[in-house]
């Protein structure tokens, strides 16, 4: 049996099997009025139920999500089998269609999720999980939103509870650098730009920045543009972008192009300058950071990009990262971008909607947070559990936010999110008007309609 120790804030001791949990015993975060004990767990008894679970997770991250459900497999007494695959998206629509689901699917995209939805090959979660979500993840009401979706009698539930969260709205510096220049973290979306205008004028290069990515060439940009979309703009001026109530070629959208624009399209404040932008792969633009003397000072990327940095390079010490802030002009609070997870019950049974209610517990996240790669909104979990620091402090600008949206590309129609979008942004990189780009890219989503 594999083990795993930590300490709670009540000191207790936790143990993790991978396939099973028969000695569990933990006391949980505050806030706990789900199951505040494993006692209480035992009480809700599924025995010899069986619980299927498919999701998009292999290899490790397989095993930390099969930890988690054997605390609840032990507690409850169902019989829990998850399925993980590469090609999920493929098959849990083959598996509804042919009336073969699981109790859960977890969906990496809620445009999926809303679609089955709208087919009825989804549940609504239990009465009372959105005044749950609201009241216990920081902001709330943004889970409950994206998780709300329209069902095929044509009313609005909430059908996805998301579990397993990742950050995008962050820029990554080398903190030796700043130290030795004087350089402080910005604050506010002012100071950010106070301190690329300072860099430049110190004879240095801001940022790094790079759009290449094979096929997929130019989602960079995207996120770039997401994060100043939500930086400019009430987060529901986002959504009617997300649906295309609002156009490309809107001023809104535009000014959010440029605003990408502004650090991007200057070649005193881009490594390589503006020029090298576009053809500059993503997962060599960090290197600059590292550089002696450095070729830049920031990068702006999401949680995952510590993988393309030299070996040995220690997050935390070697290299940090910041929250991309926001204008404290515009009184949009902390929005923050990312993408993540959701569980819905695509076959109902008490077992499933046991499993949903145990999401609404801290032990159900921090069995996870002791282990590798998760965040989460859920404000009462213990985040001394985490076994790295690193994750502690990207989940800490997670429970700051006010806004959570997640990745508009994808959430957009295929042709467009991972299309048009892509290329037009390395188009503007290139020097052409952001209305131009605009405009092709509205006229690609008008002809998928």
């Amino acid at each position: 049996m594999r083990k795993l120790f930590l300490m709670s804030a009540a000191a207790a001791a936790l143990t993790v099997g991978s396939a099973y949990a028969a000695d569990l015993k933990f006391t949980p975060g505050e806030g706990a009025f789900n199951w505040e004990s494993y006692e209480a767990l035992k009480a809700t008894q599924l025995n010899g139920e069986e619980v299927t679970v498919f999701g998009p997770w292999l290899g490790p991250d397989q095993e930390n999500v099969e930890a988690v459900l054997a605390y609840f497999a032990e507690a409850t007494g169902a019989d829990v089998k998850y399925v993980g695959s590469d090609s999920f998206e493929q098959q849990i629509v083959i598996d509804a269609e042919a009336g073969s689901a699981p109790n859960i699917a977890v969906f990496p995209q809620p445009g999926l999720a809303s679609d089955m939805a709208s087919r009825g090959f989804l549940s609504p979660l239990p009465e009372g999980t959105g005044d749950w979500v609201k009241e216990n993840y920081a902001a709330g009401q943004s889970w409950v939103d994206l998780g709300t979706y329209t069902g095929k009698d044509g009313s609005d539930d909430l059908y996805g509870f998301f579990y397993k969260v990742d950050v995008k709205s962050l820029v990554w510096y080398i903190p030796e650098n700043f130290e030795d220049a004087g350089y402080e973290i910005p604050q506010s979306m002012e100071e950010l730009k106070a301190l690329t205008e300072q860099i430049a004028a110190d004879g240095g290069t801001p940022w790094c920045i790079g759009l290449g990515s094979g096929g997929a060439t130019g989602w960079p940009a995207t996120d770039w543009v997401e994060d100043m979309m939500l930086r400019t703009q009430a987060p529901d001026v986002y959504d009617k972008w997300v649906s295309n109530e609002i156009k490309f070629t809107d001023p809104a959208v535009i000014g959010a192009i440029e605003e990408f624009g502004w650090f991007a399209r200057n070649d005193a404040y881009v490594a390589g300058g503006a020029g090298a932008v576009a053809t500059t792969d993503f997962r060599d633009s960090p290197k600059g950071l590292f550089s002696s003397p450095p070729q830049c000072y920031m990068h702006h990327q999401a949680s995952f990009i510590p993988a393309f940095f030299p070996d040995g390079t220690k997050v935390g010490t070697d290299a940090d990262f910041f929250y991309m802030p926001a204008y404290e002009g515009k009184d949009l609070g902390k929005p923050v971008l990312g993408a993540g997870t959701l569980w819905a019950i695509t076959k109902d049974s008490p077992g499933a909607q046991a499993l949903i209610k145990f999401l609404q517990s801290p032990i159900a996240h921090e069995i996870w947070m002791a282990q590798k790669g998760f965040l989460t909104p859920y404000k009462a979990v213990n985040t001394d559990v985490f076994s790295d620091p690193t994750l502690k402090k990207m989940n800490d600008v997670l429970l700051g936010a006010t806004t959570f949206r997640f990745d508009a590309s994808d959430l957009m129609p295929g042709g467009v999110g991972a299309g048009s979008f892509w290329t037009g942004m390395v188009d503007y990189a290139g020097g052409r008007p952001a209305e131009e780009v605009a405009d092709e890219i509205q006229k690609s989503w008008d002809s998928l309609k």
